[in-house]
């Protein structure tokens, strides 16, 4: 077996207009596809960010989140590289997006933060 990249990663959010105007017009991912799925109650929407796809299902009253900021067992978080985090922080706070204090992974000591979406997934921007 030859695993060789990630395809995609898959969320649930909340809400048609607010994950749209997120993902889609502040944060730039391009629309692959969009499916209104009748017989499952939501909507898919295929975003695609580079060679990777973000595939989120778009659902009335998913359950939250167990707690903040990452303490349940699934996906802790997402995380997008970058060339700069701070001009990436000026430019996500330019568009009304609250980001974490800048801060330097342990290990790698590049700089890092979080920054939540709509719905209170946390989301890395890494150097």
């Amino acid at each position: 077996m030859q695993l060789q990249k990630i395809h995609h990663v898959a969320i649930i959010t909340s809400n048609y207009e607010k994950t749209m105007d997120f993902y889609v017009h502040k944060l730039g991912f391009e629309i692959i596809r969009e499916n209104k799925r009748e017989e499952r109650h939501d909507i898919k929407l295929d975003l695609k960010l580079g060679d990777s796809e973000l595939e989120i299902f778009i659902e009335e009253n998913p359950p939250k989140r167990v707690s903040y900021p990452q303490e349940a067992c699934g996906l802790r978080h997402l995380a997008f590289h970058v060339e700069d985090v701070e001009a990436t922080i000026k430019e996500l706070e330019g568009k009304g997006i609250a980001c974490e204090p800048l801060r330097y992974d342990t290990y790698t000591h590049k700089k890092m933060t979080f920054f939540k979406d709509p719905d209170g997934l946390p989301l890395e921007i890494h150097e």
